[in-house]
């Protein structure tokens, strides 16, 4: 069979591999993918001069394939559908699809290996696990073709052929061994996940794979982990470069773990040396681990001697009451001592911390010392008569040039009072916030005119969720909606609206030219709200793509579900993905 005919072939499960060499055409196959829909022709080779524009051509076949086998990468459900874009960026982002497809396939393979592996009967070798028969047909080694070799079954076969192209990995405790970094010694991985890691066989298998790849490692995430002081100083000690005494880490995290020790007794002097000496690093994540405010205290405070840029800081999750409390003397002690990383944070991450009044005013002094702060996150945190202290920073930063892009206040037991002068605050920013959530704070309907007003200072996305607006609340806030508004995504689910919800939606889709996602879940809505949010959606700019109508009283009365979407989708110019969900049978709660 000639070479154009090998390219032509479609809906066949082949091997194709391409080199690709400069102004050369040199094609050839190799041991590799099953091809499943996917037509080649070489008339659209031949006809591109230039190694780029072949390669970009062969590129888009091997992102065919990947997508083929794995659709739903790249396109993982957002809990806000106005997120999903960013996934997709992400996903046309990709320049290597040959590297991200072995990737993956090896990411198969570790998981199936793990699960006989994790098998406490399983006392073998992990190199001789075999991989699943599901796994070897995607890419051509079933029947007759596993008869030429009998190593192709196994999990070795598999490292030893794409290993190579491993830039990110997963690995449970079981496949952190030292094995398993002889079989990955050709990988020169980036990013590394490590779960469950608990004893001291885990550890010394674990350290030697990240000493291994130590240049090369940016990315480091612990997930249900039980760190002893041991484990940490090894694994830190680990990651330092060689004669360097510094690392190449950018994002450090440990996950719903948990650190071996007390409160009172000292941090792991591996774990401070870590970040004292990362000067790339970037991204530090230490939530649900059960620290301490002693703890906390004492990473906070070794991040001000760093001399890394850290964009981001995550404590969330964690009892870490009062852990500020010396920040305050210590900045006015010592006020040009504060170090790079708060100077760069630009996000911060205190979600469910325990923070109260008391620690309001801390956390002020200590927002103050972070002039490109962007993100911050205080939900779960009950600080109550300390808010004054929150709305005195916005107060202070409202004239800056840098954007604050995302707030949120989610369950805060915040008083419709003490929100109606956030807002108030809010609306005097230079630039306007990209994101506000204040959802579970039950306001009341006063707050509907305030938020009215504020929807027209430039925010882009408002989660109202569950804040008590009721009829008369949506029916302020409708008042003040007037000219044209920026917002792309808002929620006001669970707020029992009823008819003045939807005569609210209609007037916002109307004036918002760019809404793209609408969640209204749960507002009692009856079946006259059809027409008037339909006629909203005629006078919109058909711009909008997701409409969450679930648990309404609505969707209990529909007779035809098809003709009232087909009808909401010609109003709305395009097509629209909406939910008429009905409510599960059982009895409303209003208490908060």
């Amino acid at each position: 069979m000639s070479f154009r005919q090998n390219c032509s072939i479609a809906c066949c499960r082949t091997c194709l591999h391409w080199h690709c060499r400069s102004y050369k055409r040199i094609c050839q196959l190799t041991s590799g993918i099953a091809l499943t829909v996917l037509t080649i022709t070489m008339e659209t080779v031949e006809n591109v001069e230039g190694w780029e524009e072949r390669y970009g051509i062969l590129d888009a076949a091997w992102r065919a394939l990947h997508k083929v086998r794995w659709p739903g990468f790249g396109q993982q459900k957002q809990a806000v559908p106005w997120l999903d874009k960013q996934d997709e960026a992400k996903y046309d982002s990709v320049d290597d699809w040959q590297q991200l497809y072995w990737e993956a396939h090896l990411q198969d393979c570790v998981d199936a290996v793990a699960e006989t592996a994790l098998l406490p009967s399983y006392d073998g070798s992990i190199a001789e696990i075999k991989i699943p028969d599901g796994i070897l047909q995607q890419i051509g080694l079933s029947g007759h073709l596993i008869i030429l070799t009998s190593d192709c079954p196994k999990f070795s076969y598999h490292c030893q052929k794409f290993a190579a192209y491993a830039r990110q990995l997963r690995l449970p405790n079981a496949l952190c061994v030292a094995e398993t970094c002889d079989l990955l010694r050709s990988s020169k991985l980036g990013n590394l996940e490590l779960q469950w890691i608990k004893s001291t066989d885990h550890v010394e298998g674990l350290c030697k794979l990240l000493n291994h790849n130590s240049k090369t490692l940016k990315s480091i995430h612990f997930v249900h982990c039980k760190l002893s002081t041991t484990f940490i100083n090894a694994i830190c000690d680990s990651l330092q470069i060689k004669n360097l005494q510094a690392h190449a880490v950018e994002q450090f995290s440990i996950k719903r773990s948990s650190f071996l020790q007390t409160d009172s007794s000292p941090i792991p002097v591996g774990l401070v040396s870590f970040l004292t000496s990362g000067r790339s690093l970037q991204s530090l994540t230490l939530c649900d681990d059960q620290l301490g405010r002693n703890f906390a205290r004492v990473i906070f405070n070794s991040l001000l001697d760093v001399s890394a840029s850290i964009s981001k800081l995550d404590l969330s999750e964690n009892d870490i009451s009062g852990f500020l409390s010396q920040f305050r003397w210590r900045s006015s002690s010592c006020p040009s001592g504060i170090g790079k990383s708060l100077q760069s944070l630009q996000v911060l991450n205190l979600r469910f911390c325990n923070l109260v009044s008391d620690d309001a005013n801390c956390l002020k002094q200590a927002l103050l010392h972070m002039p490109s702060l962007e993100n911050l996150d205080l939900s779960d945190n009950y600080i109550e008569g300390g808010f004054r202290n929150v709305i005195a920073y916005f107060t202070e930063i409202s004239g800056r040039e840098l954007p604050f892009a995302d707030l949120k206040l989610e369950n805060c037991e915040l008083t419709c009072d003490q929100v109606i002068e956030l807002l108030g605050v809010l609306s005097t920013m230079k630039k306007p916030l990209n994101l506000l959530s204040i959802k579970g704070n039950r306001l009341g309907s006063k707050i509907g005119m305030s938020l009215g007003k504020f929807l027209h200072t430039g925010v882009c996305a408002v989660d109202i969720e569950d804040i008590g607006l009721g009829s008369s609340g949506f029916r302020e806030a409708l008042k003040e909606i007037s000219k044209e508004l920026k917002i792309a995504y808002i929620n006001i689910s669970n707020n029992q609206g009823g008819i003045e919800a939807a005569r609210f939606l209609s007037n916002l889709v109307s004036h918002a030219h760019k809404i793209t996602s609408i969640d209204a879940r749960y507002n009692l809505m009856p079946a006259e709200s059809l027409s008037v949010i339909s006629a909203g959606l005629k006078a919109s700019k058909g711009t909008l793509e997701h409409l969450d109508l679930s648990g309404n009283s609505l969707c209990d009365q529909l007779v035809d579900e098809a003709s009232v979407l087909a009808e909401f989708r010609i109003n709305g110019h395009r097509a629209l993905n909406i939910s008429l969900s009905a409510a599960p049978n059982v009895p409303f709660d209003n208490d908060p």
